[in-house]
């Protein structure tokens, strides 16, 4: 159709995302509540069923990354509408997926913004992402070799309860830091508190339980 752009996804993605889920697109799509597009997987998934093996491979290794989950979009959604807590500011978007918290920082005027993640895959997808909102981000995947931040930022990251020994060292790299999660309602820790709470749904819509749609917000003190 003349006049439209037809975006093509990155092969490196496709390929990353095929050696799990064979026969699958991803799609440039806009996010609702926030002018940011990602490469996510399509809104309808195929419906076929998935065998045991691509079953398997979802569970181990799982690519985070084909979504926009509610915390990450939540937290964006709120850069945006409320620049002033990363304006002119050094920000790291912890475990940050496909880039989205990043990216919103970036629009909402941080001075810098570090994507940091371990896997290679949610980087590669951050620099795409990067790409196609058209803001520069720097990448990171060890979080300690991080320098000191400004702040730091986290969302959808305490689904493991293993991962909460992430909370004190947070502390280690940012004076301030923000903590959004749709699967914690509440932790106990003497240097956070909740400020705020938000609903959010992940995108593509997965029809997520109602609970897993309210984004508590947490703050350093």
């Amino acid at each position: 159709m003349d006049g439209v752009k037809i975006l093509q996804a990155p092969e490196n993605l496709l390929t990353a995302l095929h050696a799990i889920i064979p026969g699958t697109a991803l799609q440039a799509q806009q996010l609702p509540g926030a002018e940011i597009e990602l490469w996510l997987i399509p809104p309808v998934f195929p419906t076929e069923r998935l065998d045991d093996e691509v079953i398997r491979r979802i569970w181990n290794d799982t690519p985070y990354w084909i979504f926009c989950w509610a915390s990450g979009l939540a937290m964006a959604q709120w850069l945006l509408a409320e620049p002033e807590h990363v304006q002119d500011k050094v920000v790291l978007d912890f475990g940050a997926g496909s880039g989205v918290v990043a990216i919103a920082a970036k629009m909402a005027g941080a001075k810098r913004v570090i994507c940091c993640d371990i896997d290679p895959v949610s980087l590669a997808a951050c620099r795409a992402n990067a790409a196609l909102n058209q803001v520069e981000l720097e990448y990171l995947d060890d979080l300690y070799r991080a320098e000191q931040v400004d702040v730091l930022l986290a969302s959808d990251v305490l689904y493991d309860q293993c991962n909460r020994f992430f909370l004190d060292e947070f502390l280690k790299f940012a004076p301030e830091v923000w903590v959004a999660d749709s699967r914690v309602k509440n932790f106990s820790h003497p240097r956070y508190t909740k400020v705020d709470e938000r609903s959010a749904s992940t995108w593509p819509d997965l029809d997520e339980a109602k609970e897993f749609r309210n984004v508590s917000f947490y703050k350093t003190l």
